[in-house]
């Protein structure tokens, strides 16, 4: 695998330490505020990685319902589908600093990404095909991808949803039920609405706090709760769940299946040996990658 590009995410990653309770939560405590995720890790190479099935698209998968057993060493061996994280889609400001830009994906820009991953052949799947696929070897679209919005930004709604329509992209929205219904924030309303057009809506705590911190009756305030409470706005069982920061530690999974998240989503860190499924690996797109840069991160990175 070339290096270049997982170098070139690790250094940008280090860059936005600190960023992202600053951009995507901006009314939130400053006490919340925790460094950023750790750099991309190469994939784990192994001699059995089949290739995903070619069939395009695949069938719809069964909605999952509960845990499907596996063990680690067969999720490993499995190809990596990219899974890339945004966070707030919209123009940069004067006061937007050159950190905060990271996190910030132009509107334009946002536009020929999502055009260029479709004219170049990417099917976008949802958490309950790729769990199908990581578990019992579930087919795939050709060229699977996964577009994973944090934090309920408002413009996740107005600007990105408009533009993943075009081209029938279905994405995953990690909500942070603190922020719902705040100003430049999502209300139930348009949470349900993603929820009854096929998208799919997971758990992104309750306000952003790292879960390397937690103890006590913060897995229920931060895992607990905001799980029912997305339950209630979508009648979904909500099974998914996307660390803040990407941080988390092994101590974290037991607590997490334990509260119903069959898989869990971090950043680019290095995948748990122990369970994969709850350290999934995504990556960041800095708002200043042209569709070409995309596409070559992409390929070396999964």
């Amino acid at each position: 695998m070339k290096t270049t590009a997982l170098q070139a995410i690790a250094r940008t990653l280090y860059v936005v330490a600190g960023m992202s309770m600053v951009l995507s939560c901006q009314n939130m405590p400053e006490s919340n505020v925790a460094i950023a995720a750790s750099p991309a890790a190469p994939k784990e190479a192994t001699a059995t990685t089949p290739a995903i099935n070619e069939s395009n698209p695949a069938p719809a998968t069964a909605p999952i319902t509960k845990p499907i057993p596996v063990d680690a060493a067969s999720v490993l061996a499995k190809k990596e589908v990219p899974i890339l994280c945004y966070h707030q889609i919209r123009d940069w400001r004067p006061t937007d600093s050159k950190t905060a830009q990271n996190y910030i994906v132009p509107v334009e820009n946002f536009r020929n990404q999502i055009k260029a991953l479709a004219d170049s052949g990417y099917h976008t799947i949802l958490p309950d095909q790729l769990y199908a696929y990581l578990t019992t070897g579930a087919a795939l679209p050709s060229k699977p991808i996964m577009l994973t919005f944090d934090d309920t930004d408002l413009d996740q709604y107005t600007v990105a949803l408009p533009e993943m329509n075009k081209y029938g992209f279905k994405g995953v929205f990690f909500v942070m039920t603190v922020s719902i219904g705040r100003p430049n924030y999502m209300t139930k309303a348009q949470i349900k609405d993603l929820a009854d057009k096929g998208h799919s809506i997971g758990s992104h705590t309750w306000d952003h706090h790292n879960v390397k911190q937690y103890q006590g009756q913060d897995w229920v305030t931060q895992i607990e709760k905001p799980s029912k409470t997305l339950e209630t706005i979508t009648g979904k069982p909500i099974n998914y769940f996307a660390y803040p920061f990407g941080l988390w530690n092994p101590q974290a999974i037991p607590h997490l299946k334990e509260k119903g998240m069959i898989a869990a989503f971090q950043l680019a860190g290095k995948r748990d040996p122990q369970d994969p499924l709850h350290t999934i690996r995504r990556i960041i797109v800095p708002g200043a990658w042209k569709p070409n840069t995309l596409n070559k991160v992409i390929r070396e990175s999964f």
